[in-house]
């Protein structure tokens, strides 16, 4: 928002490029969560771009990004944020956007039609992954934006642009910021005029989360592949996640609004959910070598019933082919529920 602000203070039109991964979609979880009702459920990129009155360009990209997550050139963060690539992969993507843009306009010997430069809003040091002063001319470098790529808010602190040196752009009326402190950059929000904006650390991507890498790192291990469809990184947003075994896994619902979301995808899974007590739907990620087994999981899903202090709980379990059957356990205690069989 702040770089927007900046360049447009110059007299220059700005338009908005959001990219979709998949993998930060906070009004996803909102929506479905009980405790997050009262969060606005909006799309946060779509709204930015209302408040600064700007075109936004909503790109999906969730299918390239997956080399992006699998194979990391620069390698992960503190959990499987492949933040450097990241940056490079869109910049890349805003730079294609750029120069189609260029040659349409070339095209239809429409002057000024087309777009001249990029701005992001990175600040030198508030990233340790992404956003060092090395990093800067490799994100220009490999993304093939090379000097069309400019940081208003940091530009002081780094070697000038195209759009500087060609005097598209009055480097005086950019910024020097640096550092993790985000004083400078709330202030300067207060100036424009900009009083909601989203929180100035952290983000919605939730590879940076660590118990979301967790269970993306458990899915690639029990499928013996690195690999993963949308509605699988979906689903890790979702419930309590537990391994009981090695070739089964448990996405327990938490609340009402869970279990609604998780029906939607009981054509594709085995579910057990209990009809004796009130209770949490489940989904089986895998498969239950018998019987036996599935009234196992059947009495730790029971554990999270309002039948948890019961004799007997009945829990149905349907199969994916549309056969069910009814389970007669005696849930699970708590304490033989062990810590590693959570995922988070």
């Amino acid at each position: 928002m702040l770089a927007v602000r900046v360049i447009q203070a110059q007299g220059i039109e700005v338009e908005g490029v959001n990219f979709f991964t998949g993998f930060c979609v906070e009004g996803h979880t909102h929506a479905i969560r009980e405790r997050d009702r009262k969060k606005p459920k909006r799309n946060n990129a779509l709204w930015v771009a209302e408040q600064l009155g700007i075109k936004l360009h909503i790109i999906d990209i969730s299918q390239e990004y997956k080399d992006v997550v699998l194979h990391p050139r620069y390698g992960y963060g503190a959990h499987m944020n492949p933040c450097l690539d990241c940056k490079i992969f869109m910049v890349n993507q805003a730079t294609l956007m750029l120069d189609k843009a260029r040659d349409l306009a070339d095209a239809r010997a429409a002057d000024g039609d087309g777009f001249d430069f990029i701005i992001t809003g990175e600040v030198v040091g508030q990233r340790p992954k992404s956003q060092r002063k090395w990093t800067m001319p490799v994100i220009a470098r490999e993304s093939g934006a090379e000097d069309r790529l400019l940081r208003p808010l940091s530009a002081r602190n780094l070697d000038e642009t195209l759009p500087e040196r060609e005097g598209w752009v009055d480097r005086s009326k950019l910024y020097g910021f640096s550092g993790r402190n985000r004083t400078p950059q709330i202030e300067l929000a207060q100036a424009f005029g900009l009083e909601e904006f989203a929180q100035p650390a952290g983000g919605c991507c939730f590879l940076t989360d660590e118990s979301y890498s967790k269970k993306l790192g458990d899915l690639w291990q029990a499928r013996g592949e690195r690999d993963y469809e949308l509605d699988d990184i979906m689903l890790l947003k979702v419930g309590r996640h537990l391994r009981p075994r090695p070739h089964f896994k448990l996405i327990i619902s938490r609340e009402e609004g869970e279990s609604q979301f998780l029906r939607g995808y009981r054509h594709a899974y085995d579910s057990l959910e209990t009809t004796s007590h009130g209770g949490p739907l489940t989904l089986v990620d895998g498969h239950f070598a018998d019987q036996a087994e599935a009234e196992f999981a059947a009495a730790l899903v029971a554990r999270f019933s309002q039948g948890r202090d019961a004799g007997q709980v009945t829990v149905v379990w349907r199969q994916r082919d549309g056969v069910t059957r009814d389970l007669q356990v005696r849930p699970m205690a708590v304490d033989d529920v062990p810590r590693d069989w959570y995922l988070g």
